[in-house]
């Protein structure tokens, strides 16, 4: 095999690439939600809390952790980040997270703007890394059959 790790087979490298495709499918949904639902009935309405909410004098980013079960995503929990004393720990589970700045009185279509340009940004790299592990799957098939 050239150029290509040996613990890693196409079967494998295949059901990678579906795991990410199932993410990003979730995170379409998320997105979807975002934009056509209410906030205060969207599974994002913890996260516009504390980024419109919180004193931005304390607290300067908000992550929202998300995990993907059954083909939808749930947000596992929203951390802030203080300037400077602590990180957010990623919370067991997580398949992805989403950070805004805090931004006190926040309107909820700049929150829906902000927050589904974070969305649509994770949804391209999980669509990168499938097909990345779609190609490489390719290569080993290809390599296995010469």
């Amino acid at each position: 095999m050239t150029g290509t790790d040996s613990d890693e087979s196409p079967a494998d490298l295949r059901e990678e690439a579906a795991e990410y495709e199932e993410i990003a499918d979730a995170l379409e949904d998320l997105l979807a939600e975002l934009r056509d639902e209410e906030i205060k009935d969207s599974r994002l309405e913890g996260l516009f809390d504390e980024v419109s909410s919180s004193d931005p004098n304390i607290w300067n980013i908000v992550s929202a952790f998300i995990d993907v079960e059954d083909g939808e995503a749930m947000i596992t929990d929203e951390s802030k980040l203080a300037r400077g004393s602590w990180a957010p720990e990623i919370v067991e589970g997580c398949d992805t997270m989403i950070t805004l700045d805090i931004e006190y009185g926040m309107m909820p279509d700049e929150f829906t703007y902000t927050a589904g340009k974070e969305l649509q940004k994770r949804i391209e790299e999980f669509r990168e890394e499938a097909a990345d592990a779609r190609a490489r799957a390719d290569e080993l098939e290809d390599a296995d059959d010469e």
